[in-house]
């Protein structure tokens, strides 16, 4: 993976419920105030979903101080970049977050739509936390009128392929090479056509 990319959802709902079973999920857009409990859902996610795929010291390194402080720069940067940040809400916990925005290719961005990040407490991976906020990506998406929803996984992060092929995506064969810390982890992209490209397929036959 180049260095503009992060993978997302390291986590999402492909995992056994949690102790308390489905959640009531409140998705709302971020704001300022959300970014020390978005950075503690991201640094918890990468180091929970990426243990044995990075190295340890990389994931002990993380720090939520720090990750908040990029939170906050990065909200303030999307306004007007087409960059949407959404969290998850459970009994008023933020238990997780999304990001999507314009596809990314090389420097550019494309007409495509792609999630950048998707991350969800480790402790309420499969109560429903992921699919709510991927259901409200995709119809952000849609909305927008992206033909195609585009994202980036690690090859090897086999919940997370599972969860992103549960909610309709599929490998399109494009791959890219990433490195931690003298580690490779390579990932594979995956793409779902959404309803309004669908559409125009279907009336043309």
């Amino acid at each position: 993976m180049s260095t503009h990319r992060a993978p997302p959802s390291p986590s999402g709902d492909g995992g056994a419920p949690g102790a308390g079973g489905r959640a009531r999920v409140l998705v709302r857009r971020m704001t300022v105030a959300d970014c020390e409990a978005v950075a503690a859902v991201r640094v918890g996610g990468w180091r929970h979903a990426y243990a044995g795929l990075m190295p340890h010291s990389y994931l002990d390194a993380m720090d939520e101080t720090a990750d908040a402080e990029r939170q906050r720069a990065r909200l303030a940067a999307a306004g007007g970049a087409g960059v949407v940040h959404l969290v998850a809400e459970c009994a008023g916990e933020v238990t997780g977050w999304g990001c999507y925005g314009p596809y990314r290719d090389e420097g550019s961005t494309t007409a495509d739509g792609e999630v950048y990040a998707l991350y969800v407490r480790p402790e309420r991976i499969g109560t429903g936390v992921g699919r709510a906020l991927m259901d409200a990506l995709l119809a952000r998406a849609e909305s927008d009128g992206r033909a195609s929803l585009l994202l980036w996984v690690l090859r090897d992060n086999g919940r997370a392929r599972r969860f992103y092929e549960k909610a309709g995506f599929a490998p399109d064969g494009a791959e890219e090479p990433f490195e931690v810390d003298g580690v490779a982890v390579p990932e594979v992209r995956y793409r779902r056509r959404l309803s309004a490209a669908e559409a125009a397929a279907d009336s043309r036959g």
